[in-house]
């Protein structure tokens, strides 16, 4: 098999509402692919199915060589998911939850010690594993819930929005050990973010999601060369107004307000640069504040969608954990 996940032309419908539409794309062994998109765009829902949580309404998905709809229990025992909600057990150890969720899985009893002892020390806590889990921080709980996911030696790792709700600080180290599972038994990690310069630095592929179709699918870097040029970045107290502007007097590629900023994308920016300020000029708008840069995976999603990734708390619709416990009740 040439690819541990293959997907082709994977729907799924909640009566009228279309979540995910006739989407296709392929994983191979050991990438970190990553899942961009707005809250809504598709890319929880994608993975619930992948995870088997959901049944797509039309099309197939492989992981690791078995269907998803055919061979559930099979592609479940290949599978590890970190969920975007908590969902470790606070009054009981580190030790305890992992040991729990070994015999859920089928962990042999005479290794489940050494699995325990491996996947803690790997996560860095093993001197915090006999103490409750009510007593450990945000970030040493997902750390807990990343060893959780390893305790059965899966091939696959779903990580939905790992680093949401953390403090910097917490984020770099989840991203410590992240980065050490890379090296762990040939795993594959999919990504699901709305922190672009995550996908941006640790992603080999990400594939852009906007209303259940992807809309852009590569390497960061290639991306970011499609969109091409320099990106201009504008503020002004009329931004609507200078944005339609700029739009309409064809000196940008493209041009978009996110952040209360206006991203000119431009061929030049050295000789176009003096065009948009005289332009601003000519209509009476003042700039404020006005800088140029290469083009980030944030310009690229705006490129591909035209609105800013939103970083709301909001959840996509049946995401992952509330679709498991539907299943469950």
């Amino acid at each position: 098999m040439s690819h541990v996940i293959e997907v082709k032309g994977l729907t799924k419908k909640f009566n009228s509402l279309v979540a995910v539409n006739n989407i296709s794309f392929d994983v191979d062994h050991g990438e970190i692919f990553g899942l961009l998109g707005p809250n809504g765009a598709g890319k929880s829902t994608t993975i619930s199915i992948l995870c088997t949580i959901l049944k797509p309404t039309t099309g197939t998905a492989m992981v690791d060589g078995y269907d998803v709809c055919k061979h559930p229990a099979h592609v479940r025992k290949s599978i590890g998911i970190v969920f975007q909600d908590p969902s470790v057990d606070d009054r009981l150890t580190g030790r305890e939850n992992l040991k729990i969720h070994a015999n859920l899985y089928g962990v042999p009893g005479n290794i489940q010690k050494e699995q325990i002892d491996k996947v803690l020390k790997l996560v860095e806590l093993d001197e915090r594993a006999d103490d409750l889990v009510r007593h450990y921080s945000s970030g040493m709980r997902r750390r807990l819930e990343i060893a959780r996911s390893l305790i059965h030696n899966p091939k696959v790792l779903f990580l939905d929005e790992p680093t949401v709700g953390l403090d910097p600080q917490s984020r770099d180290h989840i991203w410590t050990y992240i980065k050490k599972l890379m090296g762990y038994q040939d795993l594959t990690i999919i990504l699901s973010t709305h922190y672009l310069e995550e996908a941006d630095r640790f992603c080999n592929r990400v594939a852009i999601i906007d209303h259940g179709d992807i809309v852009a699918l590569d390497t960061p870097h290639r991306l970011k060369d499609e969109l091409g040029g320099d990106t201009i970045v504008i503020r002004t107290q009329d931004n609507d107004r200078f944005h339609d502007l700029v739009k309409a007097s064809g000196l940008a590629k493209c041009t978009v307000i996110a952040n209360h900023e206006i991203k000119i994308t431009v061929n030049n920016a050295h000789t176009t640069l003096p065009r948009i300020t005289e332009l601003a000029a000519d209509h009476n708008i003042h700039i404020e504040t006005i800088s140029l840069q290469q083009p980030q995976l944030d310009d690229v999603f705006l490129h591909f969608t035209g609105k800013e990734l939103r970083e709301s708390g909001q959840r996509e619709f049946y995401g992952m954990a509330g679709a498991m416990r539907r299943q469950i009740r």
